[in-house]
């Protein structure tokens, strides 16, 4: 198994690293435990302002399994994870944001869940350790996205996600121009 791993990045110069040391240390050890699996990290740079492209550029210099790929300018996460999922040759893609929010450990849990057959495994937040009135807005926020849109947005359910290769050319046959990620990811349940 092959696994792609899509990190859209934008001004993540003070992070990068410690984002590719973490994943690199995540996904080395799974393969280290598990016969035939390799992975390759794509970076999008989507027009950073900072020094993150020349980072960037240094990463694949050192690092074979390490790629990027750069805009000239930004054109937001969305165009971001499209290109990304367009680059990726891997049986299987992880997007993950490059700040680190989403921890990478929870990777090797992902795949399980796609070994046993799942096309999209979907990491969900919790709102653990969140005060009161950042729960109240967030809870506030999601009611109301859901009254104005036909898909159902799910609060803490974002773009940390595992695609099959099935679902991926799924995605890239949509000729939609602006896309809505969570829309197109939409899950009836989670």
């Amino acid at each position: 198994m092959k696994l792609s791993v899509l990190i859209p990045c934008y001004n993540e110069e003070k992070i990068i690293r410690q984002t590719h040391a973490r994943l690199s240390e995540v996904l080395d050890d799974y393969a280290g435990r598990v016969s035939e699996f390799t992975f390759e990290l794509i970076f999008v740079n989507d027009g950073s302002k900072d020094k993150t492209e020349q980072l960037l550029i240094a990463l694949a210099e050192t690092d074979h399994k390490s790629k990027y790929i750069s805009f000239s300018r930004n054109f937001g996460k969305e165009a971001g994870m499209l290109a990304g999922l367009q680059y990726a040759d891997g049986d299987a893609m992880v997007i993950i944001d490059a700040d680190l929010q989403h921890p990478p450990e929870l990777i090797p849990q992902m795949i399980d869940a796609y070994e046993e057959g799942y096309d999209q495994v979907v990491a969900k937040r919790n709102r653990k350790g969140d005060s009161a009135v950042k729960s109240l807005f967030s809870k506030c926020y999601y009611f109301m996205v859901n009254k104005l849109i036909d898909v159902k947005l799910v609060d803490g359910v974002g773009d940390f996600r595992l695609l099959s290769r099935k679902a991926v050319d799924a995605v890239l046959s949509l000729q939609e121009y602006n896309r809505f990620s969570k829309g197109i990811f939409f899950l009836d349940r989670v």
